[in-house]
């Protein structure tokens, strides 16, 4: 069956992945500055906490995206590069089923260190005194389904370009999926109406990462709507499932001669 060859595909692709040096360099840093938090929180006289989890909600993020990225981008290329490819695509699996299943493999890998930055994130919350709650486990449940969209866009990219080039290219839709609410607010205020429109279509293309970012809710404990977790939740899944049908279809007609 399809489903089996593909989750067959991702549990090898996690073993690859989790013998990345990368991957734990970058996880070594994220806890490294999850935990540093606690000294930035002690020598703040206001807020402390909320400092301290400030700083691990960014560094869970940014290490999250990091490896995603960095490791994601080259999964595929090392298939390629060892000739590896030749033999998995020899066996009855398609190439969109080869596609998907490394996306499940590296969301795999990226959900469980996700998970270990989240459980050093707590206890260093629960050691400084820090109150976690249900919107803290939303913020970190949506940084998951993020991070799921990330890595959806550099199996996009590697599947027609190199590394290099793919890192670029999905650092580059990670920072304007953050910042195309507000492009989309200066364009809507400016009097051109063709800044307007190019804006709109940013925002219309490119995923919209804010909806994602509940740090602040959690971190200074304001109320949650289920539709602010949702809704994104709902999106991701679809804008995923674009990214991956468009990668196949780039991916089956790739020449790697």
């Amino acid at each position: 069956m399809a489903i089996q060859r593909i989750w067959s595909i991702g549990l090898n692709t996690v073993r690859e992945a989790i013998r990345n040096k990368l991957l734990y360099t970058l996880l070594f840093f994220a806890i490294v500055m999850i935990g540093t938090g606690v000294i930035v929180a002690a020598v703040s006289y206001v807020e402390g906490s909320r400092i301290l989890q400030d700083v691990g909600l960014a560094s869970i993020r940014l290490f999250s995206t990091g490896i995603a990225v960095f490791v994601g981008v080259g999964l595929i290329h090392g298939e390629v590069y060892r000739r590896t490819i030749y033999t998995i695509l020899s066996k009855p699996v398609s190439r969109a089923e080869f596609l998907v299943g490394k996306f499940v493999g590296l969301v795999m890998t990226i959900w469980l260190q996700l998970l270990i930055m989240s459980v050093s994130f707590v206890l260093v919350s629960w050691m400084s005194g820090a109150p976690i709650d249900g919107g803290h486990v939303a913020a970190l449940g949506l940084i998951g389904v993020e991070l799921a969209i990330v890595v959806a866009v550099a199996t996009l990219f590697s599947a027609f370009t190199t590394p290099m080039l793919a890192s670029f290219f999905t650092l580059g839709i990670y920072v304007m999926g953050h910042l195309s609410r507000d492009l989309l607010q200066i364009g809507s205020r400016s009097d051109s109406a063709a800044l307007e429109k190019a804006t709109w279509l940013i925002y219309e293309i490119l995923p919209d990462l804010e909806a994602y970012n509940l740090s602040i809710q959690a971190v200074h404990q304001l109320p949650i709507a289920a539709s602010e977790i949702w809704l994104p939740v709902l999106y991701g899944l679809g804008y995923v499932t674009a990214l991956l049908f468009a990668a196949s279809h780039i991916f089956e007609r790739r020449d790697f001669k």
